[in-house]
């Protein structure tokens, strides 16, 4: 008994420095291990070599709507799926995998992160808790965060339609993303039901 606790205690401590590596804040430490807080404290200052950060985690699913964190988002929420889909990867374990291929995608194509591993674990919060969802561009065929509530019929993405006030961005950005997007893992597709009952 005693040996089973020592070895799930270890594999604790491995997972929140493994966080902490992948830019985790204390808060999600908290979540999703069963370390105490002074315990994590340490850990923190030990794997990073300062005190964690101070303030709320982000609580808004907004953020993720406006132009460039939702192709970020779109692009990580994808990963995501697709390893849930087709590997026995399952919650923090998914998550970390997909964070790390997302940033894997952005080194080769030589793109600048700009969802951090926080926004990256909200995003699949609200995802699973149906206050997001991912909705089909009706030009380039990919899928894209949305609002789950919204209406999303006519949905065109953030780089088909570039927004105006992406200003130089669109330019140096834009292209380089659409290689990225294009590549990504696709999900499966829901099964259709037959309109014909059995």
């Amino acid at each position: 008994m005693l040996c089973k606790s020592v070895v799930s205690d270890a594999r604790q401590v491995q997972l929140a420095a493994e966080l902490v590596r992948l830019g985790a804040r204390l808060q999600v430490l908290e979540s999703e291990t069963s370390l105490s807080r002074e315990r994590l404290l340490k850990l923190y200052k030990e794997v990073k070599g300062e005190s964690p950060p101070k303030g709320m985690l982000p609580f808004s699913t907004d953020w993720f709507m406006s132009w460039m964190p939702n192709i970020h988002s779109s692009l990580y929420l994808d990963i995501y799926r697709y390893l849930v889909e087709h590997t026995p990867a399952r919650g923090i374990d998914a998550m970390m995998t997909a964070y790390r291929l997302y940033l894997e995608h952005l080194q080769i194509n030589r793109l600048d992160a700009t969802l951090s591993f926080t926004r990256a674990w909200s995003l699949v919060r609200f995802y699973e808790a149906k206050m997001l969802d991912t909705a089909q561009c009706r030009q380039c065929s990919g899928r894209y965060v949305v609002h789950a509530m919204d209406l999303h019929e006519h949905f065109v993405c953030g780089l088909c339609h570039v927004p105006s006030r992406a200003g130089k961005t669109r330019k140096t950005v834009s292209e380089p993303l659409k290689s990225v997007m294009a590549a990504r893992p696709q999900p499966a597709a829901a099964p259709r039901r037959s309109a014909v009952a059995a």
